[in-house]
């Protein structure tokens, strides 16, 4: 039986992203990525807005509700995803817990801005029963898993070291890649501020870090999102040169070969190894992972500890400045 799912918050990821896009090349929100995955059944949303209910209505035949509370009264979800702006994340997850006890919520990235707020959340999950999830999408990308097994394989051999290329904020945007390098590389171990860099907003900011994980060491560089959007890792190992680019729409591994002239020496070979991913229908490989999750099964995405995790190591850095 399909798990029943209602939808909070119909922005860009809960909605938008893809509302005009073929639904055979591109899954990017989760109103359609529950609304076409086998595993649920998408029962309704919640969103403030007339005009996003409007849409969201005329789009998936589905009703749209102005509060949680009208919602709880005429929905039972399996799983309530929180799409809704970060520095409601919290409150939303309060009153879910007071309607209505789902198996799972999985909550839009990061948990929250302020680090109380984050633990409360986690907490508050806890004490109730519900399992909480994080959506760093990256996690459950084929590709990105691969790159995960090739490290642990050591077909990626250690030491590691890379760049990571960011914009729009280090917790909003910088933690989707910081939360990948933790999955690959390990736990975070310690950091060194490099530049203070600027504001962004009213809750987050952008510094250039050196980061050490576990398996690897690098650098945070914030680029300028009001230029170009510019998302991208590298990472070069003993044995080769990973590149992670667009976002991961791109992903390219170029492993070691002998010179072809000069004895004794190696070079990357010319030609990269294209690792196939799914960044076109993101979402859905998410919706795949929270199945399992859902089954007892195994999955690749980032649990309640594991994000708070990320925020705690994140803070630690931005408190440096």
């Amino acid at each position: 039986m399909a798990h029943k799912c209602l939808l909070i918050g119909l922005g860009q990821i809960g909605l938008g992203y893809d509302l005009h896009l073929d639904p055979r090349e591109a899954i990017y929100t989760h109103a359609r990525a529950f609304s076409v995955h086998p595993a649920f059944e998408l029962v309704g949303a919640v969103d403030p807005s007339p005009t996003q209910r409007g849409l969201f209505e005329q789009h998936y035949a589905l009703p749209a509700y102005a509060t949680l509370a009208s919602a709880s009264q005429a929905q039972a979800p399996d799983v309530v995803v929180i799409a809704s702006p970060t520095a409601q994340h919290s409150a939303v997850l309060k009153e879910v817990l007071a309607q209505s006890r789902p198996q799972l919520v999985l909550c839009e990235k990061p948990l929250a801005y302020g680090l109380e707020e984050a633990r409360e959340m986690v907490a508050a999950c806890e004490s109730a029963g519900v399992k909480l999830l994080v959506n760093y999408v990256r996690r459950a990308d084929p590709g990105a898993i691969q790159i995960k097994s090739l490290i642990e394989s050591g077909q990626i051999a250690g030491p590691i070291k890379g760049v990571v290329w960011y914009s729009k904020g280090f917790l909003h945007n910088g933690s989707h890649f910081f939360n990948l390098l933790e999955f690959w590389l390990g736990p975070f171990v310690q950091a060194k501020l490099l530049d203070a860099g600027r504001k962004w907003g009213d809750h987050d900011a952008e510094p250039d870090v050196q980061v050490e994980f576990e398996r690897g060491r690098v650098v945070f560089m914030a680029a300028w999102e009001e230029s170009y959007s510019h998302y991208t890792v590298e990472l070069l190992s003993p044995s080769g040169r990973l590149r992670y680019e667009q976002g991961g729409e791109a992903i390219a591994w170029q492993p070691t070969q002998a010179h072809s002239t000069l004895a004794g020496y190696k070079v990357l070979q010319t030609l990269p190894e294209v690792v196939p991913n799914g960044m076109s229908r993101y979402q859905w490989h998410v919706a795949d992972q929270l199945a399992c999750a859902l089954a007892g099964k195994p999955h690749t995405l980032s649990t309640a500890a594991q994000s708070l995790a990320t925020l705690e190591a994140m803070h630690q850095i931005i408190n440096q400045r």
